[in-house]
């Protein structure tokens, strides 16, 4: 074997995966390191959900705000894995009162845990946990997770908002999970204009056909994003290696 073939195959085994699998709506498991998290564990009720929580063996949870359809299974899934949760800080002390280990952060924070690298982005929507009564948690956010080497971008419940371009130009972004559901987040052509902003490698739909009032075509959001990024239309339970 030749010195240059012999380099090669180094490289390829120094090269560190970090698999990415959707999981449904807006719930995304990312595996990297020996580390595995989950972001917006909705599941239980979920129609499209492609994992129960019972299933899920993690090391964190990420939530981005505290509507059902995000906060989710992520008290139970914490409890049961004696994992983290981290969140915005109101957010996360409300889980800390239901028994779950958490990490409060605020917008603009960061943080190197062991399982990576976490910092917390704007989002314009809402947050709240709604039961028989409204209990408000905070800002809502979005994540930047950097893991060996990638950064993902997972932009929450959001409308479209010109600090977008701003994190583009300061992070490298391998991949961003962009909601196109459209009613309470951006559409499909909001989320395209997002991707122009943002400058992704690899850019992930989601948080559409859940629900009727959410239905959208993934098709033509791939159209609208054309040459600005890789579109990957996933379905639950797929995923790929970044």
């Amino acid at each position: 074997m030749g010195y240059n073939c012999i380099a090669e195959e180094i490289l390829t085994k120094a090269v560190v995966k970090v698999r990415v699998t959707f999981l449904g709506h807006a719930c995304f498991l990312v595996e990297g390191g020996g580390k595995r998290i989950i972001i917006d564990p909705f599941l239980s009720g979920n129609p499209q959900a492609a994992m129960k929580p019972e299933e899920v063996k993690v090391d964190a949870v990420l939530v981005t705000h505290g509507h059902g359809d995000h906060l989710g299974d992520a008290i139970p899934i914490a409890k049961a894995n004696d994992a983290l949760i981290v969140a915005p800080y109101e957010l996360a002390v409300y889980c800390q009162r239901q028994g779950a280990k958490a990490h409060p952060m605020q917008i603009g924070g960061a943080r190197e845990f062991p399982f990576g690298w976490v910092k917390l982005t704007p989002a314009w929507h809402g947050s709240a946990v709604v039961d028989d009564a409204i209990e408000y948690t905070g800002n809502p956010c979005g994540f930047l997770f950097r893991a060996e080497g990638k950064t993902i971008y997972h932009a929450g419940d959001t409308g479209l908002f010109g600090d977008m371009e701003l994190i583009g130009k300061r992070e490298k972004i391998d991949l961003a999970c962009l909601p196109i559901g459209d009613n309470f987040v951006m559409g499909p052509e909001d989320a395209a204009y997002a991707v122009e902003l943002l400058r992704p490698r690899i850019v992930v739909p989601m948080h559409y056909n859940t629900f009727e009032l959410i239905r959208q075509d993934p098709a033509e959001f791939a159209r609208l994003v054309g040459a600005e990024a890789e579109c990957r239309i996933l379905q639950p339970g797929e995923g790929f290696d970044l």
